[in-house]
């Protein structure tokens, strides 16, 4: 898996703090917190001022368009206002310009709108007078109105009293949409009379349809009721009924939201027009006025992401590697306290192994010597002197007190090497004082152990009690390796002028590929859960340095392993040269 790749290597590790009390804790556990505190204490305020800084964005970018939206309807209700209005005044103009015979005149009245026509550059389509009746009784344009009855017309009635009038967009006798305005006047007898004009809805659609909305923004004109005076390009058509709700009144242009039919939010601005019927909207989906904030939301998220990711990397990685330290320095504590704890160990090993040779040597001392006496008296008495089987058991005790001996010389020169002091060493004397420690278990397991010391290597000066120490843990993980019946071979050999090279290769079990550049890690053990500590080959990787020398190591599984120690022949001048070199 890849977990299994990237998985830190103090995950599964854990500590134990002794003391008064055991306490147990995971390096994972300190990772976790540390990651959690560094990552909250990082990505919250991080987090916090990305949403503030967005919300402030698409605040701004909302109140934007709503003061565009707010703008486009003022100005535009100011041009259908001066558009109405300048054509009501030309007709009160005409009115007052103009007498009621005047009027009735079909050339005179004909005269009038086509100069209208060029004067406003169009929206005049007829023209006609209304006596007070409510009877047409002059008429020009495309349509055959004259002498239409309008007394029952709302709008004639409403002119009378006001003296003018806008009508709502409507079909009439012509079927067409269009509008009215109309002025009252007075005849030359005082009789009130009617000038009305028809104006095509044409140039509010040319207005309304010529402004800047981008998406589906919409413009038109709608009446009190709610009826679209205009076409639109989402909402209907002409007189048709408009799907949203009508405004409520204001004098002043207004923006609100409203929900749209099929659900969407929408911007609504709008403005009465005055003295008209008249509401001007326009409609624009908030959806596509607020994409550049979405648009920058995106960008803010992917910033975002991309510190975030940033961010979690370097608390990752620098967590990783602080929790790796800690380790690193718990194991060499640990690794120093054992140092510490094995060498008083050996310490008192030799102690007690002097007190024991000093013990034993006494008592055999007698031994040897009564013995001696018992030897001589049999051989000056004729009676025994020919007694070969007595004389063969006094020489067994001597040779036996003789072998015991030899032990306690071991005990006693392995008591005074633990001291550190560089002395004169054979080489080879000093790997059979170590095998023999372990003759008696080779002799039990059936162990083959063959020595080859090549014969030109010098005395060396170096720390006997290191060297043995050295000796000694690598031969016992030969004999921990191999099988009963197996075989160790080592070889001694000069490598150079200053160095000798020491071999121990056995035919074990072996070391697996994976583990070969961790055998020297503290409590690393290929031994768990068999009385290994992990601390031999550490112990041993770190009393070759202290020699001046240095080791490898080459294994294979099922094939055996061989551990090749080089040393310097003389220790102290090893020490000299690295002095000068760091001095120099």
């Amino acid at each position: 898996m890849v977990w299994n790749k990237i998985k830190p290597s103090f995950w599964d590790k854990q500590e134990v703090v002794s003391g008064t009390s055991t306490y147990q804790h995971t390096y994972r556990r300190i990772w976790k917190l540390a990651v959690i505190l560094t990552g909250g204490v990082s990505l919250i305020p991080l987090i916090f001022l990305s949403v503030v800084n967005y919300r402030a964005v698409q605040n701004a970018i909302e109140s934007e368009y709503l003061f565009r939206t707010t703008r486009v309807v003022s100005n535009t209700r100011r041009a259908v206002s001066f558009f109405l209005t300048e054509r009501k005044f030309a007709l009160d103009f005409i009115v007052h310009d103009n007498g009621f015979k005047s009027l009735n005149n079909p050339e005179r009245l004909s005269a009038i709108l086509e100069n209208l026509k060029r004067s406003f550059g169009g929206g005049f389509v007829d023209m006609g007078v209304v006596d007070a009746s409510g009877y047409q009784e002059a008429y020009v344009g495309p349509y055959n109105l004259e002498g239409k009855d309008y007394s029952g017309q709302k709008w004639f009635r409403q002119v009378l009293e006001s003296g003018m009038y806008i009508s709502d967009v409507f079909l009439g006798y012509r079927k067409v949409p269009h509008l009215v305005i109309a002025v009252r006047g007075s005849s030359e007898s005082g009789t009130a009379y009617v000038l009305r004009a028809s104006l095509s809805i044409a140039p509010f659609e040319d207005l309304l349809s010529n402004l800047a909305l981008a998406g589906s923004g919409d413009a038109f004109i709608i009446n009190q009721e709610g009826i679209l005076q205009t076409s639109t390009r989402y909402h209907g058509g002409v007189l048709q009924k408009l799907s949203l709700q009508v405004p409520e009144y204001s004098s002043k242009t207004r923006v609100f939201e409203e929900q749209g039919p099929r659900g969407r939010a929408l911007i609504v601005g709008y403005r009465y027009i005055d003295e008209t019927p008249f509401i001007l909207m326009i409609v624009k989906d908030k959806r596509e006025c607020m994409a550049p904030c979405f648009k920058v939301g995106l960008e803010l998220i992917a910033f975002l992401l991309i510190c975030i990711t940033v961010i979690l990397t370097v608390i990752l990685g620098t967590a990783t590697y602080m929790v790796k330290k800690i380790q690193v320095a718990d194991e060499k504590r640990n690794a120093s306290l054992h140092h510490v704890e094995y060498a008083n160990k050996m310490a008192s090993i030799g102690r007690l192994a002097a007190s024991v040779a000093h013990e034993i040597n006494n008592p055999l001392a007698i031994i040897s010597e009564k013995a001696g006496l018992i030897k001589d008296l049999f051989t000056f008495k004729t009676d025994y002197v020919h007694d070969a089987k007595l004389i063969g058991l006094v020489d067994s005790v001597l040779g036996s007190v003789k072998r015991a001996g030899t032990i306690t010389r071991r005990l006693l020169n392995f008591s005074r090497n633990l001291q550190a002091s560089i002395e004169p060493i054979n080489l080879k004397e000093a790997i059979l004082e170590v095998l023999g420690f372990m003759g008696k278990e080779s002799e039990l397991r059936s162990i083959e152990i063959t020595t080859e010391v090549a014969e030109d290597i010098p005395i060396l000066e170096t720390d006997r009690g290191k060297l043995q120490q050295i000796m000694l843990n690598l031969v016992n993980n030969a004999f921990a390796a191999v099988q009963d019946g197996g075989h160790i071979d080592i070889k001694a050999n000069r490598k150079d002028r200053d160095h000798v090279s020491i071999t121990i290769t056995d035919d074990g079990c072996g070391i697996a590929e994976d583990d070969l550049g961790r055998i020297y890690e503290p409590f690393f053990s290929t031994k768990t859960g068999q009385g290994g500590t992990g601390l031999g080959l550490s112990i041993t990787y770190g009393l070759v340095q202290e020699i001046g020398g240095s080791i490898q190591v080459e294994s294979a599984l099922e094939k055996g392993t061989r551990f090749t120690i080089t040393i310097p022949i003389r220790l102290e001048k090893i020490k000299n040269e690295r002095n000068k070199g760091v001095v120099g």
